[in-house]
C-alpha cells in the first residue's frame, strides 16, 4: 500500500496549489492539488511532509498542524493512506525571497518539475479542477476542522465516502 503525505500551505487567504502537468503518465495530469508525496522508507509522516514542501515549493515549514488520515481504496489504482497537514508557518530557503517575504508578507513560488505553483484564494479552491474524494476533506478542511479523517472508495473517477470523522 502506497503511504503519502499532503499538505495545504495557507498565506493572506489563500492555499498553496499545484497543478499538475509535467509529469509523464501522471494519473494526476490536469487536477490541482495540494503538496505532498511519498513517504520513503525509514521516514515518517512529518519529517515527509517537511522534505516534500521544501522540494516542491522552497518553503521551510516552521510547524505543521496533522488532521488525519485519508484511505483511499480504489479498483483502479493503488490503495493509498495519504497523512494530511496544513500549515500557515513556514519561511522561503531562497535568501532573496525570504528578505521579500519578512518585508511583503508575500511568495513567488518557484518552478516546480511537477506542475505550476499558485496562490489560490480558499473561496475559489472548490471550483478548481480536483478529485472527488479531495473535494470532501478539502470542504472540511476550508471549514476549519482540525481532525479530518475519512475512507473514501473510488470506482473509476467516482468517490463514496464510506467513513468519515470530522471536527
Amino acid at each position: 500500500m502506497k503511504k503519502t503525505t499532503l499538505c495545504y500551505i495557507e498565506n493572506n487567504g489563500c492555499y498553496l496549489m499545484l497543478y499538475r502537468n509535467k509529469k509523464p503518465d501522471d494519473m494526476n495530469e490536469g487536477k490541482w492539488l495540494g503538496i505532498g508525496g511519498k513517504i520513503e522508507y525509514g521516514e515518517d509522516p512529518e519529517s515527509c511532509n517537511r522534505r516534500e514542501v521544501l522540494e516542491e515549493t522552497g518553503l521551510v515549514l516552521g510547524s505543521s498542524h496533522f488532521h488525519g488520515i485519508i484511505r483511499f481504496r480504489a479498483d483502479e489504482y493503488e490503495d493509498e493512506d495519504m497523512y494530511l497537514f496544513s500549515s500557515k508557518d513556514f519561511e522561503p530557503a531562497d535568501k532573496d525571497a525570504l528578505e521579500i517575504y519578512r518585508k511583503t508578507g508575500l511568495y513567488e513560488p518557484p518552478e516546480c518539475d511537477e506542475g505550476r505553483l499558485e496562490w489560490i484564494r480558499k473561496e475559489d479552491v472548490m471550483s478548481l479542477n480536483l478529485w472527488e474524494g479531495d473535494r470532501a476533506f478539502l470542504a472540511e478542511l476550508i471549514a476549519g476542522r482540525k481532525t479530518i479523517s475519512m475512507t473514501l472508495r473510488y470506482t473509476g473517477d467516482k468517490c463514496t465516502i464510506l467513513e468519515k470523522n470530522c471536527n
